[in-house]
């Protein structure tokens, strides 16, 4: 993979998927956790290459996107625990992105929302959910989804827009029956997930288009009030303003 920018450090420096791969006969989602197995147990590496830099500098840390490191196995939260024990633990937050193409499946993007939920259980820490690539989306689809109240409102909508039977769908054939009692469990289940969602009201997504600069803005300036990134700093007078500071 090539990025478009130019990275501090990178881990394939100490081990890479490919190489794991190969060597392992493993299939990419189990070298991918190999390779971070690997890295909880080279910390030191990452330490040394955290080092370089100084406190008042700004790094982003791209994490892969294979969910079971964040939601089943806890790879990320032991890596990040270290982290806290080098004396990062007031200065990290997560930044969990969803494809904004799962607004136009509303069973997706509540899928979407808990397991942004599961991470910020898991992980602990301050948390920031992003709605990336809306410049694929029209700014009213995008709204239209955001505003809703809870999760249950936008599962009722998309009840209220799919259902396939009435009520006495046992009058229809085996098959009608079949998935129509299908559909009607998995609404069911979807029903305790949105309620779950609506218990915890801490999932909430920000959008961002990379085409819109003010989107850019906003989602930078949420991240660093989450950790209050820069609050630190002195406010600079104007250096041409003479203060005097005597009585009259």
């Amino acid at each position: 993979e090539e990025f478009d920018y130019q990275v501090a450090f990178d881990i394939r420096d100490l081990i890479s998927v490919e190489e794991v791969m190969e060597e392992l006969n493993l299939g990419p989602n189990g070298a991918l956790v190999y390779c971070m197995e690997y890295l909880l147990n080279n910390t030191d590496w990452l330490q040394d290459e955290l080092d370089n830099f100084g406190d008042d500098e700004y790094l982003i840390l791209d994490c892969p996107g294979q969910l079971e490191l964040y939601t089943h196995i806890p790879l990320m939260r032991n890596i990040i625990d270290r982290m806290r024990m080098w004396g990062y633990g007031n200065t990290m937050v997560a930044v969990f992105l969803l494809d904004a193409t799962f607004v136009a499946d509303s069973a997706k993007f509540i899928s979407g929302s808990l397991l942004s939920l599961s991470a910020m259980i898991a992980l602990e820490l301050p948390h920031v959910n992003v709605l990336t690539k809306c410049d694929l989306l029209s700014e009213d689809d995008v709204e239209r989804t955001l505003e809703l109240s809870s999760a249950t409102e936008l599962w009722g909508r998309e009840q209220d827009r799919n259902s396939i039977m009435p009520a006495n769908y046992e009058e229809g054939t085996e098959e009608q029956r079949r998935l129509e009692q299908r559909r009607r469990n998995r609404s069911r289940l979807t029903d305790s997930i949105c309620q779950l969602l609506d218990d915890y009201t801490m999932v909430n997504f920000l959008p961002l288009n990379i085409r819109d600069e003010e989107s850019i803005d906003h989602v930078l300036s949420c991240v660093d009030a989450t950790i209050q990134y820069g609050e630190d700093v002195e406010v600079r007078g104007y250096e041409g303003a003479e203060v005097d500071g005597g009585e009259e």
